[in-house]
């Protein structure tokens, strides 16, 4: 459906993009993930069509974005982060224009706004001045007015920016409704909001594309397989003598829990076996009782901070 080869985008001696490659099959949920200045927003400008590339490729279908923009155009529903509606407009007002400049055929326009109405549950609003609309009814407004002309792209900015917390579930709720019959790129810098829609996710820093796959995957491929938490009850001097000389860890940290209990994080020496069965062995050897052993994870959170390296811009 998509595919986006070595894009670049420099503005004069800066480089917002530097070769972004991607595809997204029909019918997926895609992620762009990435710190506020990535190039997410940059991404999708040049995908619509708002900018263009300093080199680069981008198809819709088939059709490139920069030599066969109407065909490409005519594929995609663009919602930006700020949404261009006209506020002294009432809603049905509005799409109604909209679905004019959009050359929807007269006799569909009707039909197509009631549905794009339905669709975002803006019937009881369809008579109100867009000014006077709460945030997270100008969000549908503006994903209303996407879904006009039936695209089978939608390219979705930051789309729960802004919104309180039952607006952003109601919000996520509408993006996986309409995935049913729409591909979607929806860029966030909000894991959660990643996580809980998309089924893969491309990771953004500083115009590289630093990862992707899905959100188990990564968590999965970046997760550290070679690190254990074992929580063990004894005294501290039996158990840091019993860590250092079982041969099994390349480093460790003893860290003090309650009734006597201690966890051991630890680096396990590279091997191609399970080693957890003979620590089991050799820490009951030394009458040293393991509670609870368990591999270390990765949330996509940690994955996330991992790659960009940026905890301080991530809300």
């Amino acid at each position: 459906m998509i595919q986006v080869t070595n894009l670049v985008k420099q503005y004069g001696n800066k480089t917002a993009l530097q070769g972004i490659n991607f595809t997204v099959e029909k019918g997926q949920i895609l992620g762009l993930l990435g710190p506020n200045g990535a190039g997410k927003s940059t991404t999708m400008n040049i995908m619509t069509g708002y900018l263009s590339a300093t080199s680069g490729e981008v198809k819709i279908d088939g059709y490139d974005i920069l030599t066969e923009p109407m065909k490409a155009k005519k594929l995609i529903g663009y919602l930006p982060e700020i949404p261009p509606l006209y506020l002294d407009m009432k809603v049905r007002e509005y799409l109604n224009f909209v679905a004019q400049l959009k050359k929807v055929k007269k006799k569909e326009r009707k039909a197509q706004v009631e549905e794009v109405i339905r669709m975002t549950e803006l019937g009881e609003y369809e008579n109100r001045l867009i000014k006077f609309l709460s945030k997270g009814y100008k969000q549908r407004v503006g994903l209303a007015q996407a879904l006009l002309g039936s695209p089978e792209l939608l390219i979705l900015d930051e789309p729960t920016v802004g919104l309180d917390p039952k607006q952003i579930i109601n919000m996520r709720e509408l993006i996986k409704e309409l995935a049913k019959t729409h591909t979607i790129i929806l860029s966030s810098h909000i894991l959660s909001e990643i996580s809980a829609v998309c089924d893969s996710v491309i990771i953004i820093d500083r115009g590289k594309v630093i990862a992707q796959g899905t959100a188990e995957e990564l968590e999965e491929h970046l997760g550290d397989k070679d690190a254990l938490n074992i929580i063990v009850k004894g005294e501290k001097e039996d158990i840091d003598m019993a860590a250092s000389e079982c041969g099994y860890f390349s480093s460790y940290e003893l860290e003090s829990k309650d009734d006597g209990q201690w966890l051991i994080k630890a680096e396990i020496v590279e091997s191609e076996e399970d080693v957890r069965d003979q620590l089991f062995f050799y820490f009951a050897e030394k009458k040293i009782p393991i509670l609870n052993m368990e591999h270390e994870t990765k949330s996509l959170e940690d994955v996330f901070l991992q790659l960009t390296g940026k905890e301080n811009e991530v809300k």
